[in-house]
């Protein structure tokens, strides 16, 4: 059997959309035809759970480690099923084509999310409502409460509400409920929507014999229903306030290291109630995706973690944490772990045995290669091992493109020539990248939309380390045609990947 498969990785935001981010509407499905088109099994997306902050936007530190982004339900299916009229959506502004502007976008969205609600309250049977809120209560009221609270205190984090409700004090909690009923209701009516929309895109992509790879962030936000709601879970003060924070140490990657700010989990709290939280965690993914990316997999060994006050990444130190005895639970729960683990980094021998251990293959970006190590590098063409996944880069490397002018040194660069045995064109090189993937060992190629186009460092996706011009790239509905099509095709079938 063949196991030989490739795919794309393209954020669900980064879709064409006249509504000024890609959303689970028309679009979505076109791309689903261009990748069944062009022979490709996969479709990679970035977690797909609201962002903490609209400005930054960034999908890995989310207000729920469950809910799905409202801002990604397709107006035009709203249309269609009668919860908005045409002439909603035909007042939209004039959203650039080529990137988001999350705070127009947010304006724009929740003034139709409001009307569409408005029309469900008044004339829609409710029974597939009412059975999604009866299946989903466990998070789905908690977390629609959040959001209702949140907007009461101006967006403003939990930790700086009113004690009583900070600390979920009975009485107030019940107060609260009563008080917005209605909002809690809204929330929930956006969870409906946007669950309804992914599975119904999600089936189609399945038919399409397309599967979709999903992205799940090992840390949740601060400002998210989950730390709100169990506290005890987290390394919080007296306060409510985190004492230490998640990051990584400096290394090669980041000369000074990065401080990611989330709240680190209290590993042995989770471990007394049987890891309960992270095993609905990882049932919820399971449904919404066919396979799983774990982010940041080497942090369930043992993780970094920071003193949260001026703290700076140097000044933190490693923890051990359960994994093996996570992972452990998790085989015996669900019979198949279709999961991939992002292990790059200073990977220790631990996470190296559990990951063989559990059969959780790795990633390799081939831009990492290159350079006076390559002959050994484990992420070179000819060092990829079957049981992984090969890309060209990551969402959070630049473009192919945009390494080789912007990061490459004339080392990189010789070494780059002398492996392909030729010097390249610029406007080539990224096809070149591609083959390189295409022909390696790895059962598994992911090939970020962008490197696909050739596009330079303007369209990378993120920056580590940047809270500037991230998550903010889009594709152009122009800029997928069939002769793209038919060119990614005839690589993926000479390198036997069909």
């Amino acid at each position: 059997m063949n196991n030989r498969r490739s795919g794309i990785l393209l954020s669900i935001t980064s879709l064409p959309s006249p509504f000024g981010i890609g959303d689970l509407g028309p679009q979505a499905y076109r791309f689903a035809d261009f990748l069944a088109q062009a022979g490709q099994h996969l479709w990679q997306v970035l977690p797909i759970s609201p962002p903490v902050m609209i400005t930054s936007a960034s999908p890995y530190s989310g207000l729920s480690a469950f809910a799905g982004n409202p801002m990604l339900i397709s107006p035009d299916f709203l249309r269609r099923d009668g919860l908005l009229e045409e002439k909603d959506i035909q007042q939209a502004p004039s959203f650039p084509a080529s990137s988001v502007n999350y705070k127009a976008v947010s304006a724009y969205k929740e003034r139709l999310l409001n009307l569409a609600y408005k029309e469900f309250s008044l004339t829609q049977a409710q029974n597939d409502y009412e059975r999604f809120c009866l299946e989903n209560s466990w998070w789905l009221d908690d977390f629609s409460l959040f959001m209702a609270l949140r907007g009461l205190y101006s967006n403003r984090c939990w930790v700086e509400w009113p004690v009583d409700i900070r600390t979920r004090s009975s009485p107030a909690i019940l107060e609260a409920k009563t008080r917005l009923g209605q909002n809690i209701e809204k929330h929930k009516f956006l969870q409906y929507l946007f669950f309804k929309q992914w599975f119904k895109l999600k089936e189609y992509c399945n038919t399409r014999g397309i599967q979709i790879i999903g992205d799940m962030p090992i840390y949740v936000g601060l400002d998210s229903s989950d730390v709100w709601v169990m506290p005890r879970m987290f390394k919080l003060d007296e306060n409510l306030k985190p004492y230490v924070v998640s990051g990584v140490p400096p290394d090669r990657f980041s000369p000074h290291g990065q401080v990611w700010g989330n709240p680190v989990y209290r590993w042995d709290s989770m471990e007394q109630n049987g890891y309960s939280w992270w095993i609905r965690r990882f049932e919820h993914n399971l449904r919404c995706f066919d396979l799983l990316r774990i982010d940041h997999f080497k942090g369930y060994i043992r993780y970094w973690e920071i003193p949260a006050e001026n703290g700076k990444a140097a000044e933190g130190r490693w923890i051990n944490a359960p994994g093996e005895d996570l992972f452990n639970r998790l085989s015996r729960r669900f019979p198949c772990l279709p999961l991939i683990a992002e292990d790059l980094g200073e990977i220790t021998a631990e996470t190296r045995e559990l990951m063989m251990k559990m059969g959780i293959p790795g990633i390799r970006p081939i831009l990492f290669a290159f350079g006076k190590d390559i002959s050994t590098h484990g992420s070179a063409p000819h060092n990829i091992e079957k049981h992984s996944v090969a890309y060209t880069g990551t969402h959070d490397t630049n473009t192919v493109r945009g390494w080789f002018e912007k990061e490459a040194g004339p080392e990189e660069k010789e070494s780059l020539f002398r492996y392909l045995g030729r010097r390249v064109p610029l406007r080539k090189l990224h096809w070149e990248i591609i083959r390189l993937a295409m022909m390696s060992a790895a059962d598994t190629v992911i090939i970020p939309m962008q490197d696909i186009l050739g596009l330079g460092q303007r369209s990378r996706m993120n920056t580590p380390g940047s809270t500037r011009g991230n998550w903010i790239w889009r594709l152009i509905e122009e800029q997928i045609t069939h002769r793209l099509s038919r060119k990614l095709l005839e690589i993926t079938e000479t390198y036997g990947r069909l």
